[in-house]
């Protein structure tokens, strides 16, 4: 795996601690290439988006978070029936957990993780799950673009590549469920299982309410 550790960049400072170190070697020991670009750019755009915005939050619970972000699409950390989004927050919690971090951190992180692909919920939480929310959909995208300066912008594609996300990241996301579509039901993903399976069949709300064993 060729990767770029960086000590800081347009202005942020990587977490030099040891609960960051180690989050890092988790995710290179079980992620790809890809999706440790992805989630370094994560942490960059949510840093950014967090100092833009004059906001109090914790840089290292938040690059934490980014790099588990996405390890519950990975073999190590997927369950065979939780959402992907709940397998990285169990991931992060039990790490977390095992160096002492207090409960209210604990949830936080868990929250972060688990509700970054939850729109109109995830912005208005915590700065940490605010930001998470806010990164995650500027690399994927594009959302807040404009923020972003051409400068900053190229500075962190340089050291941590895109390389042709547009067209990886649909099937990255894919393998990482597709053996649970049924835990895409009521959120984004499905839209994933739609576009990787031909004629894939949407459980639909409107049916669970009509073929309820409920008479009326």
């Amino acid at each position: 795996m060729s990767i770029n550790k960086v000590k800081s960049l347009a202005g942020i400072v990587v977490p030099d601690s040891t609960i960051a170190n180690q989050a890092t070697e988790l995710l290179l020991e079980h992620g790809t290439e890809f999706i440790y670009n992805h989630s370094l750019r994560v942490f960059f755009f949510s840093s950014l988006n967090g100092k833009r915005n004059s906001l109090q939050y914790d840089p290292e619970l938040l690059y934490v978070c980014s790099v588990f972000h996405d390890l519950g699409l990975t073999k190590h950390y997927s369950t065979p029936d939780l959402r992907f989004e709940v397998d990285g927050a169990n991931a992060a919690r039990d790490f977390l957990k095992g160096h002492g971090i207090a409960q209210d951190k604990l949830q936080l992180a868990w929250d972060t993780i688990a509700l970054h692909t939850t729109i109109g919920i995830a912005e208005h939480k915590e700065a940490e799950v605010a930001l998470m929310y806010s990164g995650v959909g500027l690399d994927v995208m594009g959302e807040g673009y404009e923020n972003l300066s051409a400068e900053h912008r190229e500075d962190i594609i340089k050291a941590f590549p895109r390389n042709d996300f547009k067209k990886n990241i649909i099937p990255t996301f894919f393998s990482g469920f597709e053996h649970k579509t049924e835990t895409t039901f009521g959120n984004i993903k499905a839209d994933v299982c739609a576009f990787m399976i031909p004629n894939f069949h949407r459980k639909n709300f409107c049916d669970c309410i009509l073929h309820s064993p409920w008479s009326e």
